[in-house]
């Protein structure tokens, strides 16, 4: 077949509505608890033995230190049993649409049009009947036109303070509503986004729908890819065990809660509580904490009905994790939920799974720095018959980490899970202090779109944290000491060689997974890039100044071409796109900025286009054709977009 005769694409709006997952198999669930259980047990009995029978005298304090962290990972798994006993504890959902007005608010600070454009444009087409208002904080001319353009109201407001939750009070003060819907600026609602959430409101006690936030780029820094797929299929998302799992056994406690986007809340259950929550940087929990205080209800509903932007850089990543460790430690200091006897003794429980889960990163950076300790002093924490030791400690070790597997309903892979914790090490340990102690904490918001600026191929790279540079360098010296010390060349001597073979071997693992990490943070793949907006796949035709194309990815701002190779033009000139759109021809004004040989295809050529600005109108249809529209539901040009999978290889797609 032809290149130019194969335009298989999937339409995003085909997909964006994930159906939930089905109800659990009883005995599967009974099997998984038992696993957790087994891995509770044999792990406390280990523990136990650990204090009573193996710390050396003679290194005390490195000794209770390597305990203290055994324990601290036995009580993360104890809370994560808990929170993930039951992930079938929502409510059914009712078949009656409450007769409730609804809003949907849409906060922005900078994000570009094009990051904002196709979220108002669905956001606009939800059903039932609604107003759509775009909450800009940045009072930009550009927004309110685009706004009005896409038929949703544009509201700014005289004093910008308190960020993200100030924005929201101020457009609560001007609605007359009984729901809002909250999307953030990039995340782009499903046609049935109410439809599916708004029935849960005929309970009169609830206060808060939450949605799983899932993303669209999934060539993002946290997702891990099978890069021999043609498309590069997901094989890890960061953020799935939450959003997939936790937040569904948060359900059975009563203790789910709103995460920011993606959610519909009861506008009388925030006045209730004096409206969103201004004094931590997680305004989200924070708001749910008051809400679960005053008695009401929350609930998860597992379908994924809006897709965002994940972090698609390093910076970007750190950034955010940051802000949610800050402000998780700001609610923690403030609300102090872990012991407030208002909350039910489950949501007390919940909430100190989520809060308590950050203290990892200093179990995390106890156990990179110990063997060094270990290595570089002779020291041994651990005073007790090697291969008992060993028999022991590995057996708890599998049991554990096979109950977390298990637990997590196999979302968690141990390697890609170890390389994003020491990716954000520095800047959760960093968050800890300041969440903690500082009290004036601005928000940061989390650049989206790539923007890049610096470099001959207009990409920027984070530097690296210091503190991973000082662990990696600090590993290659203590093995290099090791190795030294064995061979006699330093007055060292290990009085336990077994315990300093263990020790380098463990720095050896650590030492592996920093290079991962220092690696995946220094790729060009999550590099900032010229690109501002999200590149979808797609394998549309087109025309390039009269020349047939296919149109390889595309976004808002820019595309990728393949044709023949005697019609490549040069770099910089200028150049004309016409695609077939659903309701009609668009074409684009547009800048060549590379051309190169096609891989692999001999007499053709790739040429990368970036639009000419001031093409709104253009963009705008565009945007509805790469995302959802009713419009063009039949037409041909669409893109592909990711789909929530029933199991790990089945993927649904459906051709246009």
């Amino acid at each position: 077949m032809d290149r130019y005769d194969t335009p298989q694409v999937t339409h995003l709006n085909a997909v964006m509505a994930a159906p939930a997952r089905p109800p659990e198999p009883a005995g599967r669930t009974w099997s998984i608890r038992a696993s957790a259980l087994l891995g509770l047990g044999f792990g406390l009995v280990y523990l136990v033995w650990r204090a009573t029978s193996t710390l050396h005298p003679e290194a005390m304090t490195l000794s209770i230190v390597l305990l203290l962290l055994e324990v601290h990972a036995w009580l993360g798994l104890a809370l994560f049993t808990f929170s993930l006993w039951d992930v079938d504890g929502a409510p059914p959902v009712p078949r009656q649409l409450p007769d409730l007005s609804v809003a949907v608010l849409i906060p922005t600070y900078n994000e570009p049009a094009e990051v904002l454009l196709p979220t108002i444009a669905a956001a606009v087409a939800l059903e039932p009947s609604h107003r759509t208002l775009v909450l800009d904080d940045g009072n930009r001319p550009e927004i309110a036109r685009l706004a009005g353009r896409l038929g949703a109201e544009y509201l700014t407001r005289p004093e910008h303070v308190h960020a993200k939750a100030g924005n929201l009070n101020h457009a609560l003060e001007q609605l007359d509503v009984d729901l809002v819907a909250i999307l953030d600026a990039d995340h782009v609602a499903a046609p049935g986004f109410l439809l599916r959430t708004m029935p849960y409101f005929v309970d009169e006690g609830l206060a808060l729908v939450q949605t799983p936030q899932d993303f669209y780029n999934e060539d993002s820094f946290e997702h891990v890819t099978d890069r021999r797929s043609p498309r590069a299929q997901p094989l890890f998302s960061e953020q799935s065990v939450f959003y997939r799992e936790i937040q569904p056994g948060k359900n059975r406690w009563g203790a789910a809660f709103w995460c920011g986007t993606g959610a519909v809340v009861r506008t009388s259950a925030l006045a209730s509580v004096g409206g969103v929550t201004t004094t931590s940087v997680t305004e989200d929990v924070q708001t749910t904490i008051r809400l679960h205080r005053r008695g009401w209800r929350t609930v998860y509903h597992d379908e994924v009905l809006a897709r965002g932007l994940a972090a698609a850089t390093s910076q970007q990543y750190a950034l955010q994790r940051h802000r949610w460790c800050t402000g998780a430690m700001q609610v923690l200091r403030q609300e102090l939920p872990l012991t407030d006897r208002r909350l039910t003794l489950p949501q007390r429980l919940a909430y100190a799974a989520t809060f308590l889960g950050w203290f990892d990163a200093v179990r995390l950076l106890g156990l990179l720095v110990l063997p060094l300790a270990v290595l570089a002093t002779g020291a041994s924490p651990i005073m007790a018959p090697l291969p008992l030791f060993l028999l022991l400690f590995v057996t708890s070790l599998v049991l554990q980490q096979t109950a977390l597997w298990r637990l997590a309903r196999g979302r968690i892979r141990p390697v890609p899970t170890a390389v994003f914790d020491l990716s954000r090490l520095q800047a959760t340990l960093r968050a800890i202090i300041t969440g903690l102690f500082e009290r004036d904490v601005p928000f940061a918001v989390t650049p989206k779109g790539r923007r890049g600026t610096g470099g001959d191929d207009g990409r920027t790279r984070m530097p690296l944290p210091r503190l991973l540079t000082a662990l990696a360098v600090g590993h290659v010296l203590a093995l290099a000491w090791y190795a030294a010390s064995i061979a006699g060349l330093t007055p060292l001597s290990y009085p336990i060689p077994g315990v300093a073979h263990g020790a380098a071997f463990w720095a050896i693992v650590n030492g592996g997974l920093l290079v991962a990490a220092i690696a995946r943070m220094r790729s060009d793949r999550f590099a900032d890039e010229r690109r501002a907006s999200h590149r979808f796949p797609t394998s549309a035709r087109g025309t390039f100044d009269g020349h047939a194309v296919t149109v390889d990815d595309l976004s808002l701002t820019g595309a990728q071409v393949t044709l023949d190779a005697a019609f490549a033009p040069a770099d910089g000139v200028e150049a004309h796109l016409r695609l077939q759109l659903a309701d009609g021809v668009a074409t684009f004004a547009s800048e060549v900025r590379s051309v190169r040989d096609a891989p692999g295809e001999p007499g053709l050529v790739r040429v990368g286009l970036a639009f000419n600005p001031g093409q709104l109108d253009e963009q705008a249809r565009l945007a509805l054709g790469l995302f959802h529209a009713p419009s063009l539901e039949d037409g041909p040009m669409s893109a592909t977009a990711p789909a929530e999978r029933q199991a790990p290889d089945d993927r649904q797609r459906v051709a246009s």
